[in-house]
C-alpha cells in the first residue's frame, strides 16, 4: 500500500513539475512566477519519502525534460530539482529551518555550477565572458552618449572607473552565485512550507528573524581572510579573488547578524517594530558608515554572546 502511494505521489509530482516547466519555458509573463514554484514538487515528495526515493523521481524528471521540452531547459530542471531534493530531505529528517535552508543553499550552489559547466562544455558558452561582454558594450554606449552631450573630457576617467568596477564584479562572481543560491533556497523553502502546512496540516515555519544566530567560527573565517588581504597578493591571482570573496560573503552574513540583533533588542525592550525596520532603511540609504556599524554589532553579538548577556541581566 505504501509503495503504491509512493508511486502515485511520484507520478502526480512529476506531472505538476512538467506543467510548471512548460509554463516557465513557453509562457513569457507567467514564467517569472512559475519558475520559483519548480522546486516545490521535489520538496513535497522528498519531505514525505526521503532522499533516496526522490532520486528516482529526479532522474525521471530529467528524462522527461529532455524528451518533451527543449534540451536547453535541462540546466533549469537540474537546478530546481537539486534544490528541491535537498530542502525536502532536510524536512524529512526533521532538521531545523535554518539547517534546512543551509542544505537547500548547497543544493542550489551545485545546480548553479552545473548550469555553468553545461553551458561551457556543450555549447562553448562562457557565462563570465558573456557577462563581461554585455557590460563592456553598455560602457561603450554610455561613453558615446557622454561624448554627444559634451562630456568628452570626463569620459576617459569615468570609463576607467567603470571598467574597474566591472572587474570587481567579475572577481566577486562566486559571492553572486552563493547569494543567488541563498535567495533561491529561502524562497523555495518558504513557499514549500506554505503548501506542506496547507496539505498535511503541519506547522513548518521559519523562526523569527530576531532569533537568527550564526556560529562563532564565521568570525574566525572573516578575520583570517581579512589578515590575508594585508599580504601583497597578486590582484589577478586566484588567492586574491578567493580572499575577497570570503571577506564579502562573511561580511554580509555578519551584517545580517547585526540586523538580527537589532530586531532582538527591540523585541527584548518591547520597542515598536518600526525601529528595527527603520534601521534597515537608514542603512540602505546611508551604507558608508551604518553598514560597518551594523557589521561590528553582528561581530560583537556572535563573539561575545551579547543577547545572552541581555537575557541574563534581567534575571
Amino acid at each position: 500500500m505504501n509503495q503504491s502511494r509512493k508511486m502515485t505521489d511520484g507520478a502526480l509530482m512529476l506531472a505538476i513539475f512538467m506543467v510548471l516547466l512548460f509554463i516557465t519555458i513557453f509562457v513569457p509573463v507567467i514564467s517569472i512566477i512559475s519558475m520559483f514554484f519548480l522546486p516545490i514538487p521535489f520538496v513535497f515528495f522528498a519531505s514525505r519519502y526521503g532522499f533516496k526515493p526522490s532520486l528516482l523521481m529526479f532522474a525521471v524528471a530529467m528524462l522527461l525534460t529532455t524528451l518533451f521540452t527543449t534540451f536547453f531547459s535541462l540546466p533549469l530542471a537540474v537546478l530546481m530539482g537539486l534544490g528541491g531534493l535537498t530542502i525536502g530531505s532536510a524536512i524529512y529528517k526533521g532538521l531545523s529551518p535554518y539547517e534546512t535552508w543551509a542544505r537547500g543553499t548547497l543544493g542550489f550552489v551545485i545546480g548553479l555550477l552545473f548550469v555553468f559547466v553545461f553551458s561551457q562544455v556543450l555549447f562553448s558558452v562562457n557565462l563570465v565572458e558573456e557577462f563581461e561582454l554585455i557590460v563592456t558594450d553598455s560602457l561603450e554606449m554610455s561613453a558615446s552618449l557622454m561624448e554627444q552631450f559634451g562630456a568628452a573630457e570626463q569620459t576617459e576617467a569615468i570609463g576607467e572607473l567603470l571598467e574597474l568596477q566591472v572587474q570587481v564584479l567579475i572577481d566577486l562572481l562566486p559571492v553572486g552565485v552563493a547569494l543567488s543560491a541563498i535567495l533561491l533556497a529561502f524562497l523555495s523553502q518558504w513557499i514549500s512550507y506554505k503548501f506542506i502546512n496547507r496539505i498535511e496540516r503541519k506547522q513548518l515555519r521559519f523562526p523569527p528573524f530576531r532569533n537568527l544566530r550564526f556560529p562563532t567560527s564565521i568570525i574566525w573565517v572573516y578575520f583570517f581572510a581579512l589578515l590575508l588581504s594585508f599580504f601583497n597578493l597578486d590582484p589577478s591571482g586566484i588567492y586574491f579573488m578567493a580572499v575577497q570573496n570570503v571577506i564579502v560573503l562573511t561580511g554580509l552574513l555578519m551584517t545580517l547578524q547585526g540586523f538580527s540583533f537589532i530586531f532582538f533588542y527591540a523585541h527584548h525592550k518591547k520597542m515598536s517594530k518600526f525601529i528595527p525596520i527603520f534601521s534597515i532603511v537608514l542603512t540602505i540609504l546611508f551604507p558608508t558608515f551604518l553598514l560597518y556599524f551594523v557589521r561590528i554589532l553582528g561581530i560583537i553579538d556572535i563573539g561575545f554572546r551579547l543577547r545572552d548577556r541581555l537575557k541574563n541581566g534581567n534575571k
